[in-house]
């Protein structure tokens, strides 16, 4: 049986003081050796203070996003092995708003995830439609080629956990009903059976991403294809994400 995997990602919020107090708040209202497992993803500067918040907790850490050069002159970069020693076990690669802010393709994202993985870092692979693509009925063309154009080959499995982010439920408000997540994890899996093989797509971990509360987050993960959720706003606030954490712990 797959392991649940809550993962906050904070974006581009809050100060070091605040995300203190977030942590500290997390911590002491979370269950004591949670079933699932637990990460959180601050933005680059708090890297280093999160590894002493988090420290003697089962919770994880890691980074939004890297670069897939190991140094050089990259301005405003930052390495995978730069994040790796900042005690950092993970990296999101390829969330929407990297491909749709920041215009990143999947040639540059498959350059990002050999180095991570390369680094000994693990990674949260996004991938996900516009509206107007799940409108058009494009929703499976746009998800296989986000697959098969950055996984497969020599890219290993064994650290890699899959998000689905429909795009248009992400910070709206509006979130895909469990059934159209079921529908869309369902068919990422069978994608990855061809990539790879049917042990390797049963063992995957696939989150699902797109305004996770904690009044939602129970129902979504008891789809048997949802393995977690990827959570922006609700993980922002200590008793929105535990309640989250609580869902994972008693989704079915």
């Amino acid at each position: 049986m797959r392991k649940k995997y809550v993962a906050g990602n904070w974006k581009m919020n809050l100060t070091l003081a605040e995300a203190r107090a977030l942590i500290e708040g997390i911590r002491a209202k979370m269950p004591q050796n949670p079933p699932v497992d637990i990460g959180v993803f601050p933005p680059f500067p708090l890297l280093f203070p999160m590894a002493k918040a988090l420290e003697g907790s089962p919770i994880i850490f890691g980074a939004q996003n890297c670069y897939f050069e190991p140094k050089g002159a990259f301005t405003g970069e930052v390495s995978p092995q730069q994040i790796k020693d900042t005690g950092a076990r993970a990296v999101i690669i390829g969330h929407s708003e990297r491909r749709h802010i920041f215009k990143e393709d999947n040639a540059l994202l498959k350059k990002k995830v050999v180095a991570a993985l390369a680094a000994g870092l693990d990674v949260i692979y996004c991938v996900g439609e516009l509206l107007e693509e799940r409108d058009a009925g494009r929703m499976e063309a746009v998800l296989d080629a986000q697959l098969t154009e950055v996984l497969g080959g020599e890219i290993s499995l064994d650290r890699i956990v899959i998000a689905y982010e429909p795009v248009w439920a992400i910070g709206t408000g509006r979130t895909a009903t469990p059934q159209q997540a079921q529908e869309a994890h369902a068919f990422i899996r069978q994608r990855i059976a061809k990539l790879y093989n049917s042990q390797s797509a049963e063992t995957l971990r696939i989150q699902y991403g797109g305004s996770v509360k904690a009044d939602n987050a129970r129902e979504l993960m008891s789809q048997p294809d949802v393995d977690g959720v990827l959570v922006g706003g609700a993980s922002l606030k200590a008793d929105d994400f535990v309640g989250i954490i609580n869902g994972a712990i008693a989704a079915k």
